[in-house]
């Protein structure tokens, strides 16, 4: 089996082909999707989506790209949002300061202010992190302080990592998993490839990220949770690994990250 640890399916651009996208992605492997809010609206939307389809769940959060519009009223609505059945995250929340769509500032205050939520509610975390790796670890040390989630359970996730291996075992560490999205299969991706091959198997996610990062045979068109057998074989080959044992693991990773091992794997059994 696989799960999509981070996929928009909730967004327009699925709106018109969602369910043939949920078909041909559950005809590939793929067993449980996590669709990741944005901001209020968009995950309003994932956790709608949640309740309709078994086999989905839901993060809710802000992107650091609207930080800005993370005032105390939506700091509220996102704590309600978050209590809602099958949310199993708080996020994607984090730090970009390759684009700035929202001032540096407001980015650190919005990135704080729900990681407080996410310790208050008992949820893990989902990391964006864009040209801001030293920050966003020594604020997500801070977060790991205070964390109250059982022991042994995984503190977050760094969505997307595209840093060096150093760092990603740094994350570890702390107690992170990382996950490995469809860019490890482009020619140029040295170090995304070499955290999948580098770290443990029992601290690796995967996703697609779609609609978004399609794998380097879909590169360029829409992206879509079906893809991410793709990107499995591909850290399998790097790994030297069976495609099945890479599966498994990250599956079992995943699950026990966002607590749904009994929703899910039970259900696999």
């Amino acid at each position: 089996m696989l799960i999509d640890s981070h996929c928009h399916l909730h967004d327009e651009e699925f709106a018109a082909d969602r369910e043939a996208v949920l078909v041909r992605a559950r005809d590939a492997g793929v067993e449980a999707f996590v669709a990741i809010g944005t901001d209020l609206a968009s995950s309003r939307r994932a956790i709608d989506l949640a309740a309709s389809e078994p086999d989905v769940f839901a993060a809710a959060g802000v992107h650091p790209h609207d930080a800005s519009t993370l005032d105390v009223e939506a700091l509220a609505q996102l704590r309600t949002l978050a209590a809602a059945p099958k949310v199993v995250a708080i996020g994607e929340i984090g730090l970009d300061f390759y684009r700035n769509l929202s001032a540096p500032e407001q980015q650190r205050r919005a990135f704080r202010r729900q990681l407080t939520v996410a310790v208050e509610i008992g949820l893990p975390v989902v990391i964006h992190s864009r040209d801001a790796e030293e920050e966003t670890f020594d604020i997500l040390a801070e977060y790991a302080r205070h964390s109250r989630l059982p022991e042994g359970r995984p503190l977050g996730v760094l969505h997307c990592f595209a840093s060096d291996l150093p760092l990603a075992e740094r994350y570890v560490e702390m107690g992170f998993v990382i996950s490995i999205a469809g860019i490890c299969t482009y020619p140029k991706a040295e170090k995304t490839c070499g955290v999948a091959a580098g770290l443990p198997l029992q601290r690796l996610a995967v996703e697609t990220d779609a609609p978004y990062l399609a794998p380097q045979s879909h590169r360029g068109q829409r992206n879509e949770p079906a893809y991410l057998r793709e990107t499995v074989e591909h850290i399998a080959r790097l790994r030297g690994q069976p495609y099945e044992t890479v599966a498994a693991a990250t599956s079992a990773t995943t699950a026990r990250l966002f607590g749904i091992e009994t929703a899910v794997l039970g259900r696999s059994a």
